[in-house]
C-alpha cells in the first residue's frame, strides 16, 4: 500500500474529516433497502472513535442536482449509522457554513456529525475550490473511505485534498486498493476473469486491460450477443450493439493471436418476450430462433465456465452473466457465483466487482464466501481497466 492510511497517523484529540459513501437505497418511505456501505465504513469510524478522534462524515445520497431535496437527506443514513455503532450521530443541517462550522468545532472525542448530502450544492462535483476549502476547515486531517466515489474528481474526494493534509485513507479503501490494485497487477496464476453485464461499451477498457493479463477469459452476460453477431451468429432479438460488433472482432482476432483462453457461452436461455413469465428454451449460440432473446447461460456453458474457473487461484469477475433480476433467468449467474465460492474455499482469491455483482452474489447468500466484494461498480471498473482514481492518487503517499 503506497498511500498512507489511518494508521499512519496520530489521530487522537484531532477532528478527522472523513468521505465515506452512504449513498444507500432508500424506498418510498424513506427507510434503508439496503445498508451494506454503511456497514463497509463501520470498521473505519469505530477505529477513529476508540483512538480518541471526533469524527464529522461527509457523504452524497442520490442526484440532487444541485439543490437541497428532502428526500434525499442523510438522515436515514445518521440513524441507521448510530444504531450500528450504537451511539449519537448528529446530523448537520447542511454541509457548510456557520451553524456548520459551530458544530464541528465543538466536537469532543468520539463524538460523531455527519454533514447533510454534499450534492445540495452543484459545486461538490464541480470541484470547485471554495467549496473544497470550506470542507477542509471542518477537520484537521482528511481520510478518504468511499472507495465509490474515488473514481471521481470532486470537491468532496480530490479538492479538499489541497487545502487539508494529511489526506489518508480509511481501512474500507485500504481494502479496496489492495485487492482491486495491488493483486490484480500480482496475481496469483492461474488468473481468470470474468466479464458480464449488459454492454461492452462500458468495459472495453477492462476488456484490453485484463487481455494483457489473464490466463483466461470468460464473457457472459448481453454482451456476449454482440460478440456472437461478430462471430457471423444470428441472435433473434438479443441485445446487440452493433456499433461495438467491430470491436468485439478485434478482440476474438487479438485473443486468438495472443493465444488467450477466451471462453463464450456455447448454449442459450432464449425468451419469446422480456418477462419473468415468458416462454423460454435452451439452445446453442448458432442456432438462437428469431423472435427470441438470450436471457442466460445455458447448463453446458455454466458447467464450463465452472470447470474451468475451479483450477483457478485468482478470479476477477464483473457483471452478470444473466438477467439475474429475473429468478427464471438467475441459475446461470447463481451458478457461476456457486463455482467462485467453491474456488475460493479451495484456495483462490476472488474479487468481485461492486454494483450489479455484488447485489447477485449478495441475493444468492454467498457473499461471505467470497475473498472481496468491492462497495464501488463504476470505481472497480475502472481500477479493473488499471485507470488511475482521482480520490486515491489525491492521498498523501506513504514515504519510503
Amino acid at each position: 500500500m503506497s498511500k498512507m492510511t489511518v494508521k499512519d497517523v496520530q489521530v487522537a484529540g484531532k477532528r478527522a474529516l472523513v468521505r465515506v459513501d452512504f449513498n444507500v437505497p432508500l424506498d418510498d418511505k424513506q427507510q434503508i433497502t439496503d445498508d451494506n456501505r454503511i456497514q463497509a465504513a463501520v470498521p473505519t469510524i469505530r477505529y477513529l472513535i476508540e483512538h480518541g478522534a471526533a469524527v464529522v462524515l461527509m457523504s452524497h445520497l442520490g442526484r440532487p442536482k444541485g439543490k437541497p431535496n428532502p428526500t434525499m437527506s442523510l438522515r436515514p443514513a445518521a440513524q441507521r449509522l448510530a444504531e450500528i455503532i450504537g451511539r449519537d450521530v448528529r446530523l448537520a443541517p447542511d454541509c457548510i457554513g456557520s451553524e456548520v462550522s459551530t458544530l464541528a468545532a465543538g466536537l469532543h472525542p468520539g463524538q460523531v456529525l455527519m454533514l447533510e448530502n454534499l450534492r445540495y450544492y452543484a459545486q461538490e462535483e464541480a470541484n470547485d475550490a471554495d467549496f473544497s476549502r470550506q470542507l477542509a476547515a471542518l477537520g484537521d486531517l482528511y481520510v478518504n473511505d468511499a472507495f465509490g466515489a474515488a473514481h471521481r474528481a470532486h470537491a468532496s474526494t480530490e479538492g479538499v485534498t489541497h487545502f487539508l493534509a494529511p489526506a489518508v485513507s480509511g481501512l474500507l479503501m485500504e481494502k479496496e486498493i489492495t485487492y482491486l490494485d495491488e493483486t490484480l497487477k500480482a496475481p496469483e496464476r492461474p488468473f481468470v476473469a470474468v466479464l458480464g453485464g449488459a454492454k461492452i461499451s462500458g468495459k472495453i477498457d477492462v476488456i484490453v486491460n485484463l487481455m494483457n493479463k489473464v490466463d483466461a477469459l470468460i464473457v457472459g452476460g448481453g454482451m456476449a450477443y454482440t460478440f456472437f453477431k461478430a462471430m457471423g451468429l444470428s441472435i433473434g432479438n438479443s441485445l446487440l450493439e452493433a456499433d461495438r460488433v467491430e470491436v468485439a472482432a478485434k478482440v476474438l482476432a487479438e485473443a486468438k493471436a495472443k493465444g488467450l483462453e477466451l471462453l463464450l457461452p456455447t448454449d442459450c436461455v432464449v425468451a419469446d418476450r422480456f418477462a419473468a413469465d415468458a416462454n423460454t428454451r435452451v439452445v446453442p449460440r448458432e442456432a438462437i430462433p428469431d423472435g427470441f432473446e438470450g436471457v442466460d447461460i445455458g447448463p453446458q456453458t455454466a458447467a464450463a465456465f465452472a470447470q474451468r474457473l475451479s483450477s483457478a487461484r485468482t478470479i476477477a469477475w464483473n457483471g452478470p452473466v444473466g438477467v439475474f433480476e429475473m429468478e427464471p433467468f438467475a441459475k446461470g449467474t447463481r451458478g457461476l457465483a456457486e463455482a467462485v465460492a467453491s474456488a475460493t474455499a479451495a484456495g483462490a482469491v476472488s474479487i468481485i466487482g461492486g454494483g450489479d455483482t455484488a447485489a447477485a452474489i449478495i441475493q444468492a447468500g454467498l457473499a461471505p464466501k467470497m475473498t472481496h466484494i468491492s462497495t464501488g461498480g463504476g470505481a472497480s471498473l475502472e481500477a479493473m481497466a488499471g485507470l488511475v482514481l482521482p480520490g486515491v492518487a489525491a492521498l498523501t503517499d506513504r514515504k519510503g
